[in-house]
This record gives C-alpha cells, sequence and structure tokens, in this order.
C-alpha cells in the first residue's frame, strides 16, 4: 500500500465517488487508506457527511477493524501469522526475531492465517509474503528494501 496522494477533501471526494455497492464506510475507510496509506482524522466527519451517517459510526468502523490505520504506516511493516498451523512451527518465537530485526524503524503486527499453512511460519514484510521464515529471512528481506537490520 503507497500513498499516492497527501489528504485533501478533494482527492478523497473523487476516491468515494467510484464507491458502489453495500457497506459504503467500510469500503469508503478502505478506499481512503489504499489512496493516503492510512485514514486520517479529517475523514470522519468527511465520511459521515458523504454517507450520511454519524460520525460516531464511521469512528466505530475505523477502531474495529485492525487492518484499518489512524497513522500514517511506518516504512517497515512486518506481520507474523499467529494462525494455529504457524504457531505450531514457531510463529511466537519469529515474532520476538522480527522485533529484534527491526527494532524502533518500524511496527510488528500480529495476524491470523495469511493463507500459506504449509510453508509456516509465514510473515509478511511491507507486503511481501515469507514463507517458512526466520530471522535470517527477514533480515534478508528487509536488506533487499534498503532497510538496516
Amino acid at each position: 500500500m503507497t500513498p499516492t496522494h497527501g489528504w485533501s477533501p478533494e482527492r478523497a471526494r473523487d476516491v468515494l465517488d467510484q464507491i458502489t455497492g453495500p457497506g459504503p464506510v467500510l469500503m469508503a475507510l478502505q478506499a481512503l487508506q489504499e489512496e493516503f496509506g492510512y485514514v486520517p482524522a479529517e475523514a470522519v466527519p468527511f465520511v459521515a457527511e458523504v454517507y450520511n451517517v454519524s460520525r460516531a459510526d464511521v469512528y466505530g468502523v475505523l477502531t474495529f477493524y485492525r487492518d484499518l490505520r489512524q497513522t500514517p504506516p511506518p516504512a517497515i511493516q512486518v506481520e507474523v501469522c499467529m494462525g494455529e498451523a504457524c504457531q505450531s512451527v514457531g510463529s511466537r518465537d519469529l515474532r520476538r526475531a522480527a522485533h529484534e530485526v527491526i527494532g524502533d524503524d518500524g511496527e510488528v503486527r500480529d495476524v491470523f492465517c495469511v493463507g500459506n499453512c504449509a510453508l509456516g511460519p509465514a510473515a509478511t514484510v511491507n507486503g511481501r509474503l515469507i514463507g517458512r521464515a526466520t530471522r535470517d529471512a527477514l533480515a534478508s528481506c528487509l536488506d533487499g528494501e534498503g532497510a538496516s537490520s
């Protein structure tokens, strides 16, 4: 997810004009995050007005879904699968290793099943899937993206 523009109501309106179908609040927040990299605070009243719902409704959706961000994402984002299959082959240790590898330069988040159970433990680094992930594999992936490990 690479933001293409900084927040602006005009750009947000262009994004929201493309949304059709059920569940417009969730879809709107997802689309805004895709566009801006996160859902800025200014988007809550904006979405509420566009879809004629309360700010509380929009905020409730925004805070309910873990994948929706309210702050800009860090440069390094590591997600470690904590599904049962990955836990059984070491994802808890991998999570600790991920924290050691990235230090304060990024964020490590738990996710539940990335659909790669046969190659667990699974992780993603900035959206790139790693099967049979290890500390060295994470560090290597980060080195390939120009990050320090």
